[in-house]
């Protein structure tokens, strides 16, 4: 999903939004025009939100890697006991908090978040929002400065996996600007430098086949926009093969 400008990257940041969103609606909904049910949907939306990346997603995480230590410990333990498997049970749902006038917390429709982020629109073109109500709620992102394109660069790094060689790269956070990766491969003959693949998902495992004698293989990338090359190629990275 393709978060908004005044939404937070990093779940952290994600929970403090949505808990500012929706006790800062509760007190700005009459000004906005905002019904009472719109106003509880939303707030049942952000808290059903909070609770999942908050208490359930921990959870979850925590339970998946029980089950890779359970892996581990049915193929090599030494306990000498019959195993049981671990079992994800969900933390419990956050009851009615009283002193602020909110009920329990409780699954919703999916789609939360997008809700969410349509009912901002409403917000930003009701007529008693102002950029002061926008801030208080959080709904004003910061102001987004393209790069300069002509500076950007690849970082290009490679290793041995099996029989290949694995070509890692990535968008170096510029992902929104760029559309590929164009990497070459000098395999040491006469034609030099030529073109292995126009990657657009980082990280390119190169299968050709490593040659009998020892040989050294050089390697560089450089982003692409559309049909042309931006910014400066790769520093030259390389790596012995065959032999």
């Amino acid at each position: 999903m393709r978060h908004n400008a005044y939404y937070p990257m990093s779940a952290a940041e994600q929970i403090l939004w949505l808990t500012n969103f929706y006790v800062k609606l509760m007190g700005h909904a009459s000004t906005l025009g905002i019904s009472s049910a719109a106003c509880a949907a939303a707030v049942a939306d952000a808290r059903w939100i909070i609770y999942i990346l908050s208490t359930w997603q921990p959870a979850q995480r925590q339970w998946a890697k029980s089950c890779t230590d359970a892996v581990k410990e049915a193929q090599t333990g030494e306990s000498g006991m019959v195993m049981e498997l671990p079992v994800f049970t969900p933390p419990p749902l956050p009851v009615a908090d009283v002193a602020n006038d909110l009920p329990a917390v409780v699954p919703v429709m999916t789609g939360a978040l997008s809700r969410l982020f349509s009912l901002v629109q409403v917000i930003q073109e009701a007529p008693g929002y102002n950029d002061t109500l926008g801030t208080d709620l959080g709904t004003i992102g910061s102001a987004a400065t393209s790069p300069d394109l002509n500076l950007v660069q690849p970082e290009i790094s490679v290793e041995i996996r099996g029989p290949h060689v694995f070509v890692g790269w990535g968008w170096t956070g510029l992902s929104a600007y760029l559309d590929m990766c164009q990497l070459q491969v000098d395999r040491g003959t006469a034609q030099g430098y030529v073109d292995l693949a126009y990657d657009t998902t980082p990280g390119y495992l190169d299968t050709t086949p490593h040659p009998a004698a020892l040989t050294r293989w050089k390697y560089r990338g450089i982003f692409r926009v559309g049909e042309s090359q931006v910014g400066v190629w790769s520093a030259e990275v390389s790596i012995a093969v065959g032999g």
